[in-house]
């Protein structure tokens, strides 16, 4: 696929009826690789009014949503405090997340709210599960989880909400790996506050 340049931050692609739904990593990462900061602090990724839209039009698209107990805790506001709602943006935003089924991996919690369910057997069946019941991609977030799923070949797209930042140290975005993994880069765009979109596609050649 060549490389797609967007003029319009709010452009979003066509369903390609002819492929496979995917799952997709995304989150917002430093110039170095963290997506929190070594006190696990998150404030430095704070998303503008335009790059907030671009996530709930993304998360539009979704099918299911796979993540640990770090993050459904993060998140879990959108769907039990109506503070949150508190303009237009966010009021999209709240609606897509509550409405988006949700399967939450933990080994402490024995129950979730909202329109979540923990899940009940191994990553690669519940990976399978969810797949199953839609035919939109499907993301997975927390780093360790997806890293897992990374590890295990299941992950199809890497997208990174790359911010003008180093931090030093922190939540690393991907997991080590014993095998280079090929990627394609598929798309990039640059939002407010300069940060800068990109997508990559699992490749199913050999590394060079």
């Amino acid at each position: 696929m060549p490389l797609a340049e967007r003029t319009d931050p709010h452009a979003r692609p066509e369903p390609d009826s002819t492929r496979d739904a995917m799952l997709i990593f995304a989150m917002s990462v430093s110039v170095d690789g963290y997506i929190a900061d070594r006190e696990g602090g998150i404030g430095w990724s704070v998303p503008s009014d335009e790059l907030f839209r671009f996530h709930t039009a993304r998360v539009r698209e979704l099918g299911a949503y796979l993540l640990g107990r770090r993050l459904y805790e993060t998140m879990r506001v959108w769907e039990t405090d109506p503070a949150m709602r508190h303009d237009e943006d966010s009021n999209a935003f709240a609606d897509i997340w509550s409405a988006l089924p949700k399967v939450v991996f933990s080994g402490t919690l024995d129950r979730v709210e909202g329109n979540a369910r923990l899940a009940r057997g191994s990553l690669a069946d519940e990976i399978a599960a969810v797949r199953e019941a839609t035919d939109r991609d499907v993301e997975i977030g927390g780093a360790g989880l997806a890293g897992a799923a990374i590890e295990q070949g299941f992950v199809d797209e890497l997208r990174l909400f790359r911010h003008p930042i180093v931090l030093g140290g922190g939540t690393p975005y991907l997991p080590p790996v014993a095998d280079a993994i090929p990627l394609r880069l598929v798309e990039t765009q640059t939002f407010a506050g300069q940060v800068v979109y990109e997508r990559y596609r699992r490749d199913g050649g050999a590394a060079s």
